[in-house]
């Protein structure tokens, strides 16, 4: 009756009345590519392997025919996935019963149900039995001395889910801490004696009844069939019907919430990254290609650890999907990159990616961009800059100064850049161009600001470089900032900049160290003159130190004429960063440059001494926020 459809043998078994409760193995086994399907939605012991010998039969009769790469069986709303040496194990006995059974029956009958049993008899043997234990690799799986519950464990999640979960702790390993997320899931941290730290996810749907797991499978089906409308509200109306529909709303008030905050992640969210970043203490998540093969690794605590989750290939591809959606740019063969931001439970997460062909599969590295909003005062009290430094660059901002800001990759680039445009005065109006939405345009934008986002790419389907600047200029005559500086673009910027044709501060990131590299880059890799050059105001170059802090490493001046050089006003010390008195002897073009008619060099540097008293109270009292620096402009200038 195997190949007859379900719903006709039903009927059939009904008119024979053999339709009772069944006793036996009810799993039924299907092959798609490399992979044996299990539906055991219709077995009493739903088709766990580790604990069924009846269905461990069902199973390994199916791989006498043939080799697999996996075994997956579903019930109830659940999928569980063998792999590895579990799926090794099983085709091993497969291969082991076909080639007995001609020499043994009784031994070959023994093997479908008990695999591990059957080869220690085997082994034990001095015949032709014994080689054929070896032969097929049963003998060596079996030689580790493990139970079924080790030897057939199982990753598993719900059907939904394409997040794959090992529920058993690492073997011989010690529990050194155990955390509760806000998503309900719980995190466990081994030490294994591998010297890797386990980071292991109990997410909150495996800790689901039953009755909660078969209800969120059904408002998954209705989900995707589009029965219900309402984005973020369609998941907890899915739930709420099949609740109705079956009449056990009552009886399930307990998880309801619970099943629909699932269905909303792994339907409408992003799965497991939505618990890895509800823990403030990962800041980075890496999936290796192939995904399948490769469990999750995790960055906690500034620590690399593996974690118990994998990512099956459709979950690749459904990420793969959403980010080409969401970002609105190509990522396939031809395109195999990717580089976009998302939030995630509640955090800004840059997002990169690579895919075929220079990759074995896609792979991604998830980074948490930390603090949602720097500023200068934040950054003199975490150490990149001191209050004096942050004066120079909060006044030359202030009075429209051109700044670039250099650095090597992971240097802090572009949150020293944020945090510059909270100097900007607030009635000035920005325009922003970014490839990839990383300044907080947004909070900028929460406090009053006139901030105007441009995403420009090299896409041809999407704005350029050149054209996103060209564009900005004509959007209004006010501040210009370039999230980096980097190709054509820089010819037009520095144009721009050279005629007058904006009357605020001009900020950039750019890759390099020092006023010279970048000189060299800019002049003689991105075609700039030397002349347009010379309207730069300020080199800030900052650095990572082997401990991994980022700082600031200079500020230099640029001086104009008849070649273009650079004297440095802050440099790093054995003391940290100080002044190297370029300002304090009356020396500094800066200053000169940043001075009003009506004003003199001593008038500049008492606003710089006022600013430095400023930026120093605001960070000692931790009025670090956007809206606390924005309310600071209002007394500034008194």
């Amino acid at each position: 009756m195997a190949d007859i459809p379900r719903t006709v043998r039903d009927s059939i078994q009904v008119v024979l009345g053999t339709d009772r409760e069944p006793t036996g193995c009810q799993c039924e086994p299907s092959f798609a590519d490399q992979t044996l399907l299990i539906d055991a939605s219709a077995c009493p012991f739903d088709g766990q392997l580790a604990t069924s010998p009846e269905c461990r039969e069902t199973v390994i009769d199916a791989l006498t025919a043939r080799d697999i790469d996996v075994v997956v069986s579903e019930s109830g709303g659940v999928e569980r996935a063998y792999e590895d040496d579990s799926a090794a194990l099983l085709v091993a006995a497969g291969r082991f019963v076909e080639a007995v059974e001609f020499h043994d029956e009784r031994l070959a009958r023994l093997a479908r149900s008990d695999p591990l049993g059957a080869c220690l008899e085997a082994t034990g043997r001095a015949d032709v039995v014994a080689d054929i234990a070896a032969e097929t690799g049963l003998a060596e799986l079996t030689a580790r001395g493990l139970g079924y519950e080790e030897a057939l464990s199982s990753s598993v999640g719900p059907t939904l889910s394409h997040w794959r979960i090992e529920r058993s702790p690492p073997a011989t390993s010690t529990l050194l801490r155990v955390h509760q997320l806000e998503t309900g899931g719980t995190i466990r941290q081994y030490d294994q004696p591998t010297g890797l730290t386990c980071y292991h996810l109990e997410p909150v749907e495996h800790q689901l009844p039953a009755n909660a797991l078969e209800t969120l499978e059904s408002a998954y089906c209705r989900l995707a069939k589009g029965e219900f409308d309402g984005g973020h509200r369609a998941p907890a109306r899915a739930v709420r019907a099949v609740l109705e529909d079956s009449k056990k709303s009552s009886e399930a008030t307990e998880w309801t919430e619970t099943v629909a905050y699932v269905l909303r992640k792994h339907a409408r969210g992003y799965g497991l990254l939505e618990d890895f970043f509800a823990d403030p203490s990962v800041s980075d998540v890496f999936v290796t290609a192939p995904a399948h093969s490769n469990r999750l690794r995790a960055t906690v605590d500034g620590e690399t650890m593996v974690t118990n989750v994998t990512l099956t290939d459709e979950g690749v591809q459904a990420l793969c999907s959403r980010f080409r959606r969401e970002s609105g740019r190509a990522f396939s063969r031809a395109d195999p990159t990717l580089d976009a931001t998302a939030d995630i439970s509640g955090r800004r997460i840059r997002i990169a990616g690579v895919t075929e062909p220079p990759s074995t599969g896609a792979a991604f590295a998830f980074r948490a961009q930390g603090r949602d909003v720097w500023t200068l005062p934040a950054l003199v009290g975490n150490g990149t800059l001191t209050p004096s430094a942050a004066a120079v660059l909060s006044v030359a901002v202030e009075r429209g100064g051109a700044i670039l800001v250099a650095g090597p990759r992971g240097a802090g680039k572009t949150t020293l850049l944020g945090a510059l445009l909270w100097e900007l005065p607030p009635a000035v109006r920005t325009v922003v161009i970014e490839d990839t939405p990383e300044l907080p345009v947004s909070a900028l934008q929460r406090t009053g600001r006139d901030i105007q986002a441009l995403l420009a790419s090299d896409d041809a389907e999407e704005l350029s470089p050149t054209g996103a600047l060209r564009t900005a200029l004509r959007l209004g005559n006010g501040a210009l900032v370039v999230g980096e500086v980097r190709g054509e673009e820089a010819s037009v910027l520095y144009e721009a900049m050279r005629v007058g044709a904006n009357s605020e501060a001009v900020l950039g990131t750019i890759h390099g160290d020092g006023g010279e590299a970048i000189y060299e880059r800019v002049v003689t890799d991105l075609g700039v003159s030397p002349t347009s050059f010379g309207v730069t105001d300020l080199v800030v170059s900052l650095e990572s130190t082997a401990a991994g802090a980022r700082r600031v490493k200079t500020v230099e001046e640029v001086l104009a004429g008849k070649e273009t050089t650079f004297a440095t006003l802050y440099e790093q010390t054995e003391a940290g960063l100080r002044s190297t008195g370029r300002i304090e002897r009356g020396n500094s073009h800066l200053l000169d440059q940043l001075t009003t008619p009506e004003e003199s060099y001593a008038d500049v540097r008492a606003r710089l001494t006022d600013r430095t008293q400023l930026l120093d109270a605001l960070a000692v009292r931790d009025a670090t926020t956007g809206g606390e620096v924005t309310s600071s402009h209002a007394n500034r200038n008194r």
